[in-house]
């Protein structure tokens, strides 16, 4: 098996959620960040914490909209 760990220097490109309930209901908690693996092949992950209930997202990393300095 091959080690795979984070590039050194990068910034990670998906980020883990928790997620419980269904639709504009549910709750949404950061738990995580996951990097690209050196091949292509997969990514590697790393949790603060991990839910006892409901499932993981994982999302693409995307430039939120400046809300005038709030």
């Amino acid at each position: 098996m091959t080690k795979q760990r984070k590039l050194p220097g990068t910034k990670p490109t998906h980020r883990l959620y928790s997620v419980d309930g269904e639709g504009k209901s549910a709750r949404w908690t950061e738990i995580g960040a996951a990097w690209p693996n050196r091949d292509g092949m997969g990514f590697s992950l790393t949790c603060g914490a991990l839910p006892l209930q409901g499932r993981i997202v994982m999302r693409a990393i995307t430039e939120r909209a400046s809300t005038g300095g709030q």
